[in-house]
């Protein structure tokens, strides 16, 4: 085992130290008061991020802070940004220059801005300059030392920009407060080697570093044991889990092994490359009881040309060959994928190479982009860079391809009962109840409260490109 790759016990003492020095202020101040201080977390990004701010709740909550969904009413906000996308980033901002206002009405409030973004310098450095009511900011591989950077604060009075970490570590026993009572995300590893040449994120979340196998399986146990329905293991390439590392297992032995365990749930895992998709992690999905028929195998295009220019490391005949060994073992999956549309020197050769493979391969879902230049990446400074135009007329075209293609997938379950997993009343469509099915397709039907966070058996009335619609069953 690679020692380095774990935060040592010393500082995660440290960290609880000063989680108990605020807590018992923070307890004093409510005993004082009547009133308890309170924090907000906004998030931004992708499901690792999600993830991300559930530590950073858990230990505002540790440090004797409410939660509040409402920031005019907290006394510590964090913002967790995002990188992926230049838009991500504007929004972040334009939110964080709202805040200007609440610290003017209350100056004793504490602002956190962390996250991928402000792992880039030229973006720490546009809130230092811009942003002078922000007071603390921290990276991805400084998330653990948010008890130390709020006691800095309060101490000396200055802002806190924390430096990146010289090495990069997993950091074990930080508290969570899950958003989900059913769903949860768990993170098994963090960072990326692959360095593809559009993405931010080996430079925003550092290199590949795994969590120990035992303690993921005694992550999922207690989830499980506490009634969790549905198990997402996270990293940004899951199926490179444990190479990083030197341990004697990778990520199929940890599946195998999570899968052991008893209890009635569900486990997912996103994402997986798929130059790292194995035929040994197939086929232990083939003869798992609780893993999710359902793989999400980005693409990314389908020119062999591109896929080099983009350093992806596997070309459309491994991506196929891969595809038909899933699906000859387990053919009720439901596959799903990333696109990039307009990548600098796509022709429209590429990208007719791209809508011949979807209608090769059939994916149940497509999750699409249009290509945008992130500064610090190879892609960004290419030549050849598609016009707006021609990216967004592409964009348009593949999803006319991908919508036939997912409707004529879902179209045969109507009249099958499907079990979901329900989420409550619809945000789109507050009249109705939705849910998930294990393919991960979204499902709509009238419920109950009671529903929420339980398995219902759904039969399907009627299907369309995105959703499944129809009646809950009797139970």
């Amino acid at each position: 085992m690679n020692e380095k790759n774990i935060l040592p016990q010393e500082e995660v003492d440290a960290q609880q130290a000063y989680i108990a020095r605020l807590c018992a202020e923070n307890d004093a101040y409510a005993a004082e008061t009547g009133a308890r201080r309170q924090a907000f977390v906004l998030t931004f990004g992708c499901q690792q991020n999600e993830a991300d701010s559930e530590k950073l709740t858990g230990m505002a909550q540790a440090m004797g802070y409410a939660l509040t969904r409402i920031p005019e009413d907290a006394d510590l906000i964090m913002v967790n940004t995002c990188a992926i996308r230049e838009h991500a980033e504007q929004k972040a901002l334009s939110i964080i220059g709202q805040y200007k206002h609440l610290k003017a009405k209350k100056p004793e409030l504490l602002i956190g801005v962390c996250g991928c973004m402000v792992t880039q310098e030229h973006r720490k450095d546009d809130i230092k300059h811009r942003y002078p009511y922000v007071d603390f900011v921290f990276g991805t591989s400084s998330l653990h030392r948010l008890p130390q950077l709020i006691c800095q604060k309060l101490d000396k009075g200055k802002r806190v920009f924390c430096p990146e970490e010289s090495a990069y570590q997993v950091a074990e026993g930080l508290p969570i407060h899950r958003e989900s009572s059913y769903r949860a995300w768990v993170s098994i590893m963090y960072g990326c080697n692959n360095f593809c040449s559009y993405c931010i994120v080996p430079y925003v979340r550092g290199r590949e570093r795994s969590r120990e196998m035992e303690e993921i399986v005694k992550e999922v146990e207690g989830l499980v044991a506490n009634g969790y329905r549905d198990i997402t293991l996270l990293g940004q390439n899951v199926n490179s889990y444990g190479k990083d590392s030197g341990y004697p297992y990778d990520f199929a032995d940890l599946l195998e092994r999570l899968d052991m365990i008893e209890g009635d749930f569900l486990l997912r895992f996103m994402t997986s490359h798929p130059k790292d998709a194995s035929r040994k992690l197939i086929d232990v999905m083939a003869a798992s009881k609780h893993i999710a028929h359902q793989f999400h195998l980005p693409m990314q295009s389908g020119s062999d040309k591109i896929l080099r220019v983009m350093n992806r490391h596997y070309d459309t005949a491994k991506y196929d060959a891969t595809v038909a060994y899933m699906r000859e073992k387990i053919p009720d999956v439901t596959l799903t994928s990333d696109i990039i549309v307009g990548f600098p020197g796509e022709t429209e050769e590429d990208f007719a190479d791209t809508l011949a493979m979807l209608e090769k391969v059939r994916f149940d879902m497509l999750y699409s982009f249009i290509y945008s230049p992130r500064k610090g990446t190879p892609a960004a400074e290419m030549e050849d860079q598609v016009p707006p135009a021609v990216k967004s007329a592409r964009f348009e075209r593949l999803l006319a391809v991908q919508n036939a293609i997912s409707l004529e997938k879902n179209q045969p379950l109507v009249g099958k009962t499907l079990r979901v997993l329900c989420d409550g009343v619809s945000k789109t469509n507050p009249a109705l109840y939705s849910g998930r099915t294990e393919g991960n397709k979204i499902a709509f039907f009238e419920g109950f409260p009671a529903d929420t966070g339980t398995y219902v058996d759904f039969q399907v009335d009627r299907a369309d490109a995105f959703a499944l619609y129809g009646q809950k069953q009797s139970q």
